[in-house]
């Protein structure tokens, strides 16, 4: 299989909740660029499917005193099991916004 990444990935592990009715709520990140994201995740996803879901990245790592939410939209592009009964999940990000902090709910 050929890799299609057109940008640099960045080991970052963060919390995420995934959107919508799924029946994977949490996970975290592995890996994101500018343009996709690989998740860690309960369950599975379709590829091919859209996904909705909110990375948190906390304050110390940006040098702000609260964290911040990346509301993202985006595409299953892959899905791998991962050796701990997770599923791994490439994503293609199709958009995003920041949240502010009135609008993550004063988590």
């Amino acid at each position: 299989m050929d890799d299609i990444r057109t940008g640099r990935r960045f080991p970052v592990e963060l919390p995420l909740k995934i959107l919508g009715d799924r029946e994977v709520p949490t996970g975290s990140t592995a890996n994101i660029s500018a343009a996709g994201v690989y998740l860690w995740i309960e369950g599975g996803l379709e590829v091919g499917s859209s996904i909705e879901f909110e990375i948190t990245i906390p304050g110390e790592s940006i040098g702000s005193e609260e964290s911040v939410r990346l509301h993202c939209h985006g595409q299953v592009v892959r899905c791998d099991l991962g050796p701990d009964g997770r599923t791994g999940v490439a994503c293609m990000i199709e958009r995003y916004e920041f949240l502010r902090t009135a609008e993550v709910g004063g988590e």
